[in-house]
C-alpha cells in the first residue's frame, strides 16, 4: 500500500503493515481538489489502475501515456519547454471513493520528473511527481490493484 501525505510531501511504502520505503514528492502547486481542470492533486482512497514504462530507460519521455522514444535532456527541455515532463515511468491512478472516481479521467499519475524540479515542495499539475530513481523503485514493488490513499 502507498501512503501519501499532501502536508509533509511524502510517499510512504508500505507491505504487510511494515514501512519499506519513504520518498520525497511534489504535489499539486494548486492544492488539494477533486474537480476536472483544477490542477488538483485528488484525496482519500485510489487503486493503481495501470503501470507503464517497464524496462524503459531512466529520463524515458511519455506523451498521453505513450513513449515518445526521446530521453530527457536540457536540449529537448530548451526545445520544449511548455511540456508536462512525465518521464521514467507512470502509475496511473483510480479513485475509488465518490468525490475521486473522475481520478483515472484526469489522468492523474505517480511518475518521474527531471532532475531540476524540486521534491519536497507542490509543483505539479495534480500528478505526484518523484526523482527518476524513486519512482523506478517504487514501480518495481507496487501492484497493479494496490491501495493508494492520499491525504493531507
Amino acid at each position: 500500500m502507498i501512503k501519501i501525505s499532501i502536508n509533509k510531501q511524502i510517499l510512504e511504502y508500505y507491505k504487510n503493515n511494515e514501512l519499506i520505503d519513504s520518498y520525497s514528492i511534489s504535489s499539486a502547486k494548486n492544492g488539494i481538489g477533486e474537480k476536472n481542470n483544477s490542477f488538483c492533486t485528488p484525496s482519500g482512497k485510489h487503486r493503481i489502475h495501470n503501470k507503464i514504462g517497464e524496462g524503459l530507460a531512466c529520463n524515458s519521455v511519455f506523451v498521453a501515456r505513450k513513449f515518445t522514444g526521446e530521453i530527457y535532456s536540457s536540449k529537448l527541455f530548451k526545445k520544449y519547454p511548455n511540456r508536462d515532463w512525465i518521464l521514467t515511468r507512470i502509475i496511473w491512478l483510480e479513485g475509488i471513493e465518490n468525490h475521486n472516481k473522475n481520478t483515472l479521467n484526469r489522468y492523474i499519475y505517480i511518475h518521474g520528473s527531471p532532475d531540476e524540479v524540486q521534491m519536497g515542495v507542490p509543483g505539479s499539475k495534480g500528478c505526484i511527481r518523484m526523482n527518476n530513481e524513486d519512482i523506478i523503485k517504487l514501480f518495481n514493488k507496487v501492484k497493479i490493484n494496490e491501495n493508494v490513499i492520499i491525504n493531507l
